[in-house]
């Protein structure tokens, strides 16, 4: 069981490094950049599920606010997290959860690793559109304007290939035995 908790812990430390990686991945275009990061967040919540991803996500998210270079364009820093762009990084940990919870509840599956990277593309896309409202005192409307509608061709692409790599991913660390099929006794 100890050991089965460690394989886990280190698995959230991974992906908190392959998050901060991917995150550095940018294609520059005219009006919205498309970064890895989302990526990597789908990938993590459809790999380790809703606990460990979540952690993941925590852990990523803290040591980009202690200022190590792990947000997009090697940024760091609280003047992140309270900036236009935080709301996205404070939803990523929202959506491992919500993620990882709805591939626990209904099976890990391609159909529902879809279905539920495409649900966490929308909390994430929700709460950076609610603190893009807030730090730059736009209406509603324009805050999901520019904070959500540019980014969901690209977000429901990123959600199918989290979808598909993860459920593979997950499959082969399931067959290498570095993920357990019960993974209920680790959580409880």
């Amino acid at each position: 069981m100890r050991n089965e908790r460690l394989r886990w812990l280190l698995l959230s430390a991974i992906f908190a490094a392959i998050t901060a990686v991917l995150s550095q991945l940018t294609i520059p275009l005219p009006f919205i950049p498309i970064t890895g990061q989302t990526l990597a967040v789908g990938l993590t919540a459809t790999i380790l599920g809703s606990r460990y991803g979540t952690l993941a996500l925590v852990i990523y998210t803290l040591l980009g606010a202690v200022g190590l270079p792990v947000f997009t364009e090697a940024s760091g820093g609280l003047q992140i997290l309270a900036g236009k762009t935080g709301g996205y990084i404070f939803g990523f940990i929202l959506t491992a959860f919500a993620t990882g919870l709805i591939l626990e509840k209904a099976g890990f599956t391609l159909k529902n690793a879809i279905l539920a990277n495409i649900v966490g593309m929308f909390i994430t896309l929700a709460c950076g559109s609610v603190q893009l409202k807030y730090v730059l005192d736009i209406p509603w409307d324009k805050a999901f304007a520019f904070g959500a509608t540019p980014f969901l061709v690209v977000g429901v692409v990123k959600a199918v290939l989290a979808a598909l790599i993860g459920i593979k991913v997950r499959e082969r660390l399931i067959s290498s035995r570095l993920l357990r099929l019960k993974e209920t006794s680790v959580h409880s």
